[in-house]
């Protein structure tokens, strides 16, 4: 593979994995979360390609919400995307690969590009290599090729493809697709596990760029002329491509199977056993996951008494002690507690529509907020008052800025602080603090070489996060 052309892979890190919450919310989805292992998800994605000498950098796309985690997560490995795509609103997939594919065509037409959602598991990393090598050749000759999980159990919530003859002698692993099938119920799903025949079908796709946009030219013009112009009255903004608003707003939401993949006669298929798993709910994890002899799967500081089959998680240091019982799912965070029968993980997100109909803000972030510069965890509010923990990351700087309706009293923990308040410059260090009244213009920077820790005590009439007045921020948020 590594004397073959370069792929570029497209990574989409746009969804919002409502059905993983309390752990996956708006503003921190499941896929820059460690929920299946030590990294992230997206940075699990990033590594799977990350051997320069079969993949080109990756384009990413995503919404403006999460840019600065993709940013700071790729920094992190130490990988350059080629791009980081801002979407200004959700248009599914077809319209977000033909982004991928215009920018990728600028510089070769016939590159590859594989398609890569960003909250998948693949347990095989060796085989999935291996099944993109089989199906690179079918793609390069304009094959839209898409990789099938080869089905270990009758599941009704996948959609599956039907594979048809062998593509060719030089190409023995890659079948033409007879049909793509929507998810079916119990007792079609047992049928296509009987027979034979049928996968899984993964959302991972290889082909080359200029068939891409060929077939969506004439399949759905309309896509390609909206992410034409998205394209061409983009700007780049810091590290990131900005699509236009307007324009990439005219583009149908459709994916890429319904736009491309159901239509198109240049279809094929790679039977991939890859222990792919898209971890659309708590059920997927604890199938996943290392179980105890009792059939739990436990991560922190959990205690299990005379209970079996469960998903059992602390993310906030407290405890979680259970005792008989069984098939259930618990996730403990620091600002909610899930309980639901395993069988019902699906329904996890009837909670969070809920919630949101509530206006309750626990479905849209966590008590612990990523910003460019670092991050803030809310430890208590109350009336006219609110307290938080503040990390600054080194080089970090916050915007200057001031507040209408609330004063600031920020005590340094550990480092050192460099603080503007009004035209005053002040350095603070460990156990010395510093007081922002009402109005007054002031801005916190980390100088240091480790990370800045701080207790900031808000007080006034309004707290909301709304009330800055930025007026001028290293990351164009002003």
């Amino acid at each position: 593979m590594a004397t073959q052309q370069k792929i570029r892979p497209v990574i989409l890190a746009g969804g919002t994995g409502t059905r993983l919450w309390p752990m996956s919310r708006l503003l921190s989805p499941k896929q820059f979360m460690p929920l299946a292992g030590a990294k992230t998800m997206l940075a699990d994605t990033a590594l799977r390609v990350g051997d320069a000498a079969r993949f080109l950098p990756p384009i990413v796309l995503c919404n403006e919400e999460y840019r600065f985690i993709v940013a700071e997560q790729m920094r992190a490995l130490g990988l350059k995307p080629d791009a980081i795509v801002l979407e200004p609103m959700a248009r599914n997939t077809a319209p977000a690969v033909a982004v991928a594919a215009l920018l990728a065509a600028k510089n070769d037409p016939s590159t590859p590009l594989l398609l890569l959602p960003a909250d998948h598991v693949i347990a095989k990393g060796d085989k999935f290599l291996a099944a993109i090598a089989s199906a690179l050749p079918a793609a390069a000759a304009g094959k839209l090729m898409t990789f099938g999980i080869p089905p270990s159990r009758a599941e009704t919530g996948y959609g599956y493809i039907k594979r048809g003859s062998a593509l060719g002698a030089s190409t023995p692993d890659c079948h033409a697709v007879e049909r793509f099938v929507e998810k079916p119920d119990a007792a079609t799903a047992e049928r296509y596990l009987k027979e034979g025949g049928y996968d899984w079908n993964s959302g991972i796709f290889l082909f080359r760029a200029d068939k891409y946009l060929a077939e969506l030219q004439a399949l759905q013009p309309a896509i390609l002329e909206a992410c034409e112009q998205a394209i061409a009255k983009g700007a780049n903004d810091l590290d990131f491509f900005r699509l236009d608003k307007e324009a990439f707003a005219a583009a149908p939401s459709i994916s890429i199977d319904y736009a491309v993949m159901e239509h198109t006669k240049d279809a094929g298929v790679v039977p991939a056993d890859i222990g792919w798993n898209d971890v659309g709910a708590w059920d997927a994890l604890w199938q996943i996951g290392k179980k105890d002899d009792d059939g739990n799967v436990a991560l922190g500081d959990v205690v299990a008494i005379d209970s079996k089959n469960s998903y059992l998680r602390s993310e906030s240091g407290k405890l979680l002690a259970t005792v008989g019982i069984e098939d259930l799912v618990v996730v403990v965070t620091d600002d909610a507690v899930l309980v639901s029968e395993m069988g019902k993980a699906q329904d996890v997100k009837k909670v969070v529509d809920w919630l949101n109909q509530q206006g309750r803000e626990e479905p849209r972030s966590h008590t612990t907020v990523f910003r460019p510069w670092g991050s803030y965890r809310g430890i208590d509010i109350g009336e006219r008052h609110q307290v938080k923990h503040i990390m600054v990351k080194p080089g970090g700087i916050l915007s200057l800025q001031w507040h209408h309706h609330r004063a600031e009293h920020w005590v340094v923990v550990s480092g050192r602080a460099q603080v503007t308040k009004g035209d005053e410059i002040i350095m603070l260090n460990e156990n010395e603090s510093v007081y922002i009244p009402i109005g007054t213009k002031h801005r916190l920077e980390n100088p240091g070489k480790m990370p800045l820790h701080l207790i900031e005590v808000q007080s006034g009439g309004y707290l909301g996060e709304d009330d800055i007045v930025r007026i001028e921020d290293t990351y164009g948020r002003s």
